[in-house]
């Protein structure tokens, strides 16, 4: 299983320092939050637009931007730019099936892997139709807009339920799971049938982030 490491909570005044140590702790991503103040009450814009600057400017390794918005082509649009390995959405921050389909295929023309998102409420059925032109399905384990809340056990049978859908119609897409993602959890998860776990305070805040991140990718 991949691991991805959430920057949400990183401590600004070490930020440059902490981005190389995650990176040498062998992250397989880095997972940037983006939140309009919106779509959910916190708003990331600008800190996060900061993160990724200094990010593309001193790591090889993947970005994937989660976009926590309401208008959704405003915030594709301004991280572009940074060359993120994936953009993902939430496919009912648009008006209907047509927009979101037209949001996949922008995504992809400019040569960026697409995912959506679904929050705990959101139901498999409501993306089905879309999970055939997408690459991975982010299944958020907490309700979005805060870090360091705790896994909703739930949200796991999710998964599993997703890993079973996708088995069924023969679909290579990618299953990730956000939110409460720790030490004490990351077998459970990982036999879920899971492909990457967004690991943030987990990892941010461990004494030895290339012990925590080396024992996820075992698990």
């Amino acid at each position: 299983m991949e691991i991805s490491t959430s920057i949400l909570n990183i401590n600004e005044e070490k930020i440059t320092e902490t981005f190389y140590n995650i990176e040498a702790a062998k992250t397989d991503y880095f997972h940037i939050d983006v939140m309009d103040g919106k779509f959910v009450s916190n708003n990331t814009v600008e800190k996060m637009q900061r993160y990724t600057d200094i990010l593309n400017g001193i790591t090889n390794t993947p970005i994937e931007v989660h976009l926590m918005v309401e208008n959704v082509k405003e915030y594709v649009d301004m991280f572009i730019p940074n060359n993120p390995t994936k953009i993902i959405f939430h496919a009912k921050a648009m008006q209907n099936s047509e927009e979101v389909f037209k949001m996949i295929e922008y995504i992809k023309e400019n040569n960026i892997q697409v995912g959506l998102a679904l929050s705990p409420e959101d139901s498999i059925d409501s993306i089905k139709e879309f999970i055939p032109k997408i690459h991975q399905v982010l299944v958020m384990t907490v309700n979005p807009g805060q870090g360091g809340q705790a896994l909703i056990p739930e949200c796991i049978k999710k998964a599993q339920e997703l890993k079973k859908y996708l088995d069924s119609e023969n679909l290579e897409t990618q299953i990730e799971v956000d939110g409460g993602v720790n030490l004490q959890n990351i077998k459970e998860i990982a036999n879920s049938g899971v492909d990457i776990a967004v690991a943030g305070t987990a990892i941010v805040k461990a004494v030895d982030m290339k012990y925590v991140i080396y024992t996820m990718h075992q698990a």
